[in-house]
């Protein structure tokens, strides 16, 4: 594997795995807004939570592990790494957004509010991180 090709998987692993910490904590278990998996019981929906949690400490593991590497070989790419991690973080966030919350409806992100204003928020800001880090990719790959 390419020193660029293991930066940026690292990026996306640990992207991936920040973002569905993130999420487990604050909207599953902090504020209680909704499970992974909300058509069930709220047990089906734990045990779904559980696993999620299961899958963000498995990305952010792996993707620590080869960041480690990289530093050890002193090729860490810091912008390039940024960008790819903003990327998958955006990206995440839409697909649970889009396909979780909307086509797929597993979850909401809250129950019992005008679900609006939240859902424009968090796609949203989708959006506009996963586009932050295409510029960074961008301003890493020029010569």
């Amino acid at each position: 594997m390419t020193d660029s090709r293991q930066n940026s998987l690292s990026a996306i692993f640990c992207g991936l795995g920040t973002i569905a910490f993130f999420d487990e904590v604050v909207f599953h278990q902090l504020l209680h807004w909704h499970h992974f998996y909300d058509l069930s019981t709220t047990s089906a929906g734990l045990v779904s939570d559980g696993l999620f949690h299961a899958f963000s400490w498995s990305a952010t593991v792996a993707g620590l592990f080869l960041l480690a590497n990289l530093w050890k070989k002193g090729v860490w790419q810091r912008t390039r790494w940024l960008g790819y991690f903003l990327v998958s973080v955006g990206l995440f966030q839409l697909y649970d957004g889009l396909v979780q919350h909307k086509l797929l409806g597993l979850h909401q992100i809250r129950y019992g509010v005008d679900l609006l204003p939240y859902d424009l928020a968090w796609n949203g800001s989708a959006v506009v991180i996963a586009a932050i880090g295409v510029l960074l990719i961008r301003k890493a790959v020029r010569p």
